[in-house]
This record gives structure tokens, C-alpha cells and sequence, in this order.
């Protein structure tokens, strides 16, 4: 009996573009905390945890500082950023195509987990499991514990964490980083965006169904 098809999913920058939101959210932290964020560079390197994103803004905060001034970003989260966040065109229709062919989905993020969940709800994706706060090669335990066997990411950490699993990186060029970085990071298949996936998966379990048939002559 084959194991079940599971196909995880990063949500920043691949699913969803957090950059309109994320960029009002940083404003307002700025007007309250008296610190001039460059917003415009930051949102357009979307991908790394928060606190690594704000620590060079407060060279001098302890980790407590750097714990309530996160905490009060997602404070601000739902009210300002959720309404403010689209689907890429195709997240809907790669998650369904998934789900056609009796797979299972999962959105591992570095995004705090309720916030997350806050967008999938919001925009309806048809996700079977939610796992935030996950960054990088940190992402491949969870890849392995749900059995997945493809991670679909934008950013180079997305594909440390594939590899870190062993499964089928594919990286979609909807993020901060371009195709030779992805390439350089060792990303198995790059897509222009998740348009493009429905129409890849279906020729990639084909070409996996061929192998196993091959393997067992």
C-alpha cells in the first residue's frame, strides 16, 4: 500500500502577499515605538522570523523588549493586516488540486500560528493542518512527522526545510528571492507561481507512479 499523499505548503509570499498588510502593521509599530522602519525594504524580504526582522531596529533590547514589541505586532495583526492580504492567483487551485487527488494539505510557516490561521480562515483555503512559528531547516521534522512528500515554498529557507525532510522542494518565484538563489539553494522544480502547480503535480505523480512500477519489475 502506497502512504498517503500529503503535500505541504509555506503561507507568506506563496499562498498568500502579506506585503500591503505587513507593511501598515510595521507603520504602526513605528509611530508608537518612535523607530523609522524601512518598511518598503522589509516587506519585500518577507520570510524570516519577526524577531530577526526587528532586532537591528533595537540594538540595545534585551530579549524581553524584543518579546513585547512582537507581542504588540500581533496585537495589531487581525485588524490591520488579515484585511489587507490577497490570495495569489492559483493558492486556491493548487491546494485543490491536491485535495483531487486524495491528498492532504499543511501550511508550515514561520508566522505566528492564530495569525496564520486568522488568513486561511479569512480566505478560505482548504488546509488540513496549520503548524507557525517553524523556520528553515527547522520546517523538515515537521515535513517528515506528517508524512509529506513535496514542501512549496518561495524563499531559500523553504528549501532547507525540504531538504531537511528529504521531500520534492518546489519554489515559486511570487517571493524576495529569485530564481538562481533558489536554484543555488538546491530547490528540486521552480514555477513562475502557484498557477502553474496544478498541471506540475499532475505530471510529477505521474513520473513518481512510473518509477514505483519500474522499481517492482
Amino acid at each position: 500500500m502506497s502512504a498517503p499523499l500529503v503535500v505541504g505548503f509555506d503561507l507568506d509570499m506563496t499562498l498568500i502577499d502579506t506585503r500591503p498588510g505587513f507593511g501598515a502593521c510595521l507603520t504602526v509599530l513605528g509611530e508608537e515605538t518612535g523607530v523609522d522602519f524601512d518598511v518598503a525594504g522589509m516587506v519585500e524580504k518577507l520570510g524570516p522570523p519577526l524577531d530577526m526582522m526587528l532586532a537591528p531596529y533595537f540594538p540595545d533590547a534585551d530579549q524581553a523588549h524584543l518579546d513585547r514589541l512582537i507581542d504588540r505586532f500581533r496585537e495589531l495583526y487581525p485588524d490591520i493586516v488579515v484585511p489587507r492580504t490577497e490570495a495569489f492567483p492559483g493558492a486556491h487551485e493548487a491546494l485543490a488540486a491536491v485535495r483531487s487527488q486524495g491528498g492532504s494539505t499543511l501550511v508550515i510557516t514561520g508566522k505566528y500560528g492564530p495569525n496564520a490561521r486568522l488568513h486561511t480562515d479569512a480566505l478560505g483555503f482548504d488546509v488540513d493542518h496549520i503548524i507557525g512559528s517553524v523556520w528553515g531547516p527547522g520546517k523538515g521534522p515537521v515535513l517528515a512527522e506528517h508524512g509529506a512528500s513535496v514542501y512549496v515554498g518561495d524563499h531559500v529557507h523553504d528549501v532547507e526545510g525540504a531538504l531537511a525532510a528529504g521531500v520534492h522542494s518546489v519554489s515559486v518565484l511570487t517571493g524576495g528571492c529569485v530564481e538562481a538563489e533558489l536554484v543555488a539553494a538546491g530547490t528540486d522544480t521552480v514555477l513562475p507561481d502557484l498557477t502553474a502547480f496544478p498541471d506540475w503535480f499532475e505530471q510529477h505523480l505521474a513520473v513518481e507512479a512510473e518509477s514505483r512500477q519500474l522499481s517492482c519489475r
